[in-house]
Order: structure tokens, then sequence, then C-alpha cells
């Protein structure tokens, strides 16, 4: 959009575990390009890309032939991380998002305030525990766990039910992405910080 000014956040996060490079465009439809050495966490975080109005670029290795939890959690970090870079004082954003939101015989609800303060409610009960690909859907919830620590983001993750693992992570990534678009979007007043405190942590 002409004269909006481009909120991004960039982060670069090396460990003796996990090499991590992640940068968000909020309302951006510009291509993402995601590389996790994890084809199906690359197919979510391109759901959520899509779906959320923002552009990823995600570069990201790590000891996978041990446990793919270290580089899962290490790009939830960086997101979170980079998302709070992107919004800075939050001010003009809306800060509230929600999304009830169907897939097949999947529901999932997701709220979400941009609060400052970290917390997670994640109620996810799995049909099974099979992998998807070499994706453990267990790791899901430690995704969003390091996200929300590290966005200052409340957030509130409800499956209403569903039987297909697949289909279960896939319409929590797309709520996720729906609720966040919401979160982020900008209003009219550009100055105003959305806090009766009139700061956001």
């Amino acid at each position: 959009m002409e004269g909006a000014m481009i909120r991004s956040g960039k982060v670069v996060r090396k460990t003796t575990e996990t090499d991590v490079v992640l940068e968000i465009v909020l309302n951006c439809s510009d291509a993402s390009s995601i590389t996790t050495t994890m084809p199906f966490l690359d197919h979510m975080l391109n759901l959520l890309a899509k779906h959320g109005a923002i552009s990823l670029t995600i570069t990201a290795s790590g000891d996978t032939e041990i446990d793919e939890h270290h580089l899962v959690e290490d790009i939830g970090i960086s997101l979170g991380l980079a998302l709070k870079e992107a919004l800075g004082n939050k001010a003009g954003i809306s800060r509230y998002g929600f999304s009830l939101t169907p897939m097949d015989e999947a529901l999932c609800a997701v709220a979400l305030d941009i609060s400052g303060r970290s917390y997670l409610v994640f109620n996810v009960k799995l049909a099974n525990r099979r992998k998807l690909g070499s994706f453990d859907p267990a790791l899901v919830k430690e995704f969003f766990k390091a996200f929300s620590d590290n966005s200052g983001v409340t957030l509130h993750i409800n499956l209403e039910y569903g039987s297909n693992t697949h289909h279960i992570v896939e319409v929590i990534f797309k709520a996720f992405a729906l609720a966040l678009k919401m979160a982020t979007r900008e209003v009219d007043d550009k100055a105003n910080i959305p806090s009766t405190k009139g700061l956001i942590g």
C-alpha cells in the first residue's frame, strides 16, 4: 500500500544446536521463502504466511538427526522475537484477534492478545501421535510456547474437535494466522497505543 509504513523484523539465532535466520514483514503479499529442513513445518509456515498476510523468509537447520525439538523451538523463538520487533511500541494495531476455523472434520478456535504478557493455553487432544512425515505433532505445542514466550503474546488455542492429525495441525496454524492478521492490522489512529496504560511492554 502506497505510503504505508513497512513493519518488519529480523532475527539471526545461532546456537550449538541450531542456525536460524528469520525475517517477517507484516501486511505483505510478497512470496515467502521457507526452508527449515522439515517439509511438514515448511508447509505449516507457508500456510501461516498466506493466511496471515505476512511475508516470511526463513532459513533454518539444526541437529534434527538427534531430534527435531531444538529446531522447532528455535524457529518459534525467532518468530516471536521478529514479530515483537516488527510491532515496535504496538501503536496503531488492533491488539486483539480471534478465529474459529474449520478444516474438514476439524475445528479450531484461536484467540490472542498482543499484550506484552506471554501466556499460552493449548487445549489440543490429538487422536493419535503418528508422525507427519518425520514431524512429531507434539512439537506444535513447543513451537507456540516458544513463540508466545518471546513475542509477549497471550495465546489461547482450543481444538474443538478433529480426528485427522494432519487436519488438526493444519487448522491450528490457519486459525492462528487469521487471528494474528486481525490483531496486527493497522487502525486509523496510527499513534494510538491500545492500552489504558499507554504502554504495552
